[in-house]
């Protein structure tokens, strides 16, 4: 059974950066009226899943398939079951019986039905609490940081948020294109689908009937500024490379000593070996 609740509803109101304002806004009695109708909305939902199908699957039935135009092995005196074709559907690779074919999924809803179960959606979130009003949208570029810092502001980062805006306004639409929890629309453009998908549904004003004037508000820097601790963490590691640095020279400043001492010992070496020799000849000559 339809719900019908005609108490009038005020929802909290927030600027586009997500700053909470004083004034409650009253939703309009003529589509906020408390009405919950669940079969319209669910005949809504699963004509909207219907349309979206394109009916592409295909199969082909035996006389379809190539081959199996001749019969494979003679009617009696094998010994075997009798079989007139390879593409009996019994074969593999034969044809496929009552298999799928293209065809068109389409469903139709009256658009009075369609109107009602977008009304049933709305009041459904509005009695949960779950509907936000925005002042205005007036985004002069694309920038997702907003539409992150909107939602991050108003708590709701974590659920699937519907925007509605006043119109069309492709950088809101830009803004939020990247988010996988978010889908940016306009009002008018909004079905009963949309509306029970989101946990969350952020509704421009003007959208609305009702205006709000703007607040004059600075957005918020962005902070670079490092933590304490991850400054003095990176101190150390900025020493470690000067003490490897010093060790390098150290150790090229050795090995040219090294290298001269290799040498000087090689020479007395063969000094000594070529000595050697000499006694050795004078020995034999006596």
């Amino acid at each position: 059974m339809p719900d019908n609740n005609t108490q009038t509803q005020n929802v909290s109101s927030y600027t586009s950066l997500g700053t909470a304002r004083t004034e409650k806004v009253t939703l309009p009695e003529s589509t906020f009226d408390g009405t919950v109708n669940m079969p319209v909305m669910h005949k809504a939902v699963t004509a909207f899943l219907a349309n979206q199908r394109q009916g592409n699957a295909s199969t082909k039935i035996r006389k379809y398939v190539t081959g199996g135009n001749q019969k494979p092995w003679k009617q009696k005196g094998t010994g075997r079951a009798r079989q007139g074709s390879t593409r009996a559907p019994h074969w593999v690779g034969g044809g496929t019986v009552f298999g799928p074919t293209p065809r068109a999924y389409d469903q139709y809803v009256p658009r009075q039905v369609r109107a009602l179960a977008k009304k049933s959606a709305l009041n459904a979130r509005a009695n949960e609490g779950a509907i936000y009003v925005i002042d205005a949208f007036n985004f002069e570029s694309p920038k997702t940081s907003a539409i992150v810092n909107l939602i991050g502001k108003l708590d709701v980062a974590e659920k699937k948020v519907l925007v509605l805006t006043d119109g069309v306004k492709p950088n809101v639409f830009l803004s939020g294109r990247n988010l996988p929890n978010v889908h940016v629309m306009p009002y008018s453009d909004s079905s009963t689908y949309h509306i029970l998908w989101s946990d969350v549904v952020l509704v421009e004003a003007g959208a609305l009937g009702t205006s709000l004037e703007p607040i004059a508000e600075a957005p918020a820097a962005p902070k670079r500024e490092r933590p304490a601790a991850q400054a003095k963490s990176a101190r150390p590691a900025a020493k470690k490379p000067a003490a490897k640095k010093s060790v390098r020279k150290s150790a090229a400043k050795k090995a040219p000593a090294k290298k001269a001492a290799a040498k000087k010992s090689a020479a007395k070496k063969t000094t000594a070996r070529k000595s050697a020799a000499k006694k050795s000849t004078k020995r034999k000559e006596k």
